[in-house]
């Protein structure tokens, strides 16, 4: 048995306001979250949630994972854009080329996304959010892959992507060079140990895997701080 994704979570100055901006672009329903903060609940088959919480955390430089929104058309594309204008997105440079198809922006705080060009083959029926993109190493794809239990369906030149067997976004490591990290990452993802085994056992397990466990600092209680081989931090949640 293995974790389940249960959330991607975002550290949010405003977790409200950041809520409101990613449901406005998503569709998705917002609701109050189990633990803190605001929650994203899917209206497709995502297959996870996503979290905004209370966090002081400063922004230094780029996030080590980004959403990759799909577009259907030129025109789907534009909208896609504009939508997230509207809500308070803008367009940043993150050393894209004028040629590239795919349009970058950041959202209300500062947070990364690109909506891509439609006729992208990888990312065929992903759904609109078509891949959490990550700058990470091929042990940390092969990592997730074990920890997850979903399928590698990218591993060349040292880049992974696994994606869930009920299908949903793909997750992506661009393998090296992977930028240094500059503190606590803004994104983490949160995880459900398997019904069966108890949660020491999924921590042991974990452990083997490459990940250590870590001290945030701020005595988060109800989960397990740990980090994985590149040392992205993430929450192992106990159960309720």
């Amino acid at each position: 048995m293995t974790s389940q994704l249960f959330a991607v979570c975002f550290g949010a100055s405003q977790p409200l306001r950041l809520a409101q901006f990613w449901s406005g672009v998503l569709g998705w329903e917002l609701a109050d979250d189990l633990h803190d903060g605001v929650a994203l609940l899917p209206r497709d088959d995502t297959g996870f949630r996503i979290r905004f919480t209370p966090s002081q955390e400063q922004k230094i430089g780029q996030n080590r994972m980004h959403f990759d929104l799909t577009s259907t058309s030129l025109g789907d594309q534009q909208q896609t854009v504009a939508r997230a204008l509207a809500l308070g997105g803008q367009h940043i440079d993150v050393g894209q080329r004028p040629e590239d198809g795919h349009v970058v922006l950041a959202d209300p705080e500062g947070n990364e996304f690109c909506v891509i060009e439609p006729g992208n083959k990888f990312l065929a029926d992903c759904g609109f959010i078509g891949a959490l993109a990550c700058d990470g190493s091929q042990e940390v794809g092969y990592f997730w892959n074990e920890t997850l239990g979903w399928p590698l369906v990218w591993d060349q030149d040292q880049e992974t992507a696994i994606r869930s067997p009920h299908g949903g976004p793909k997750f992506t490591w661009g393998g090296p060079p992977v930028a240094p990290k500059t503190g606590r990452n803004r994104l983490h993802f949160d995880l459900a140990p398997p019904a069966r085994g108890g949660l020491q056992a999924e921590v042991e397990r974990l452990l083997s895997l490459g990940a250590n466990r870590i001290d945030t600092g701020q005595g988060e209680a109800g989960r397990v701080a740990m980090a994985d081989p590149d040392g992205n931090e993430f929450c192992l949640l106990t159960p309720r």
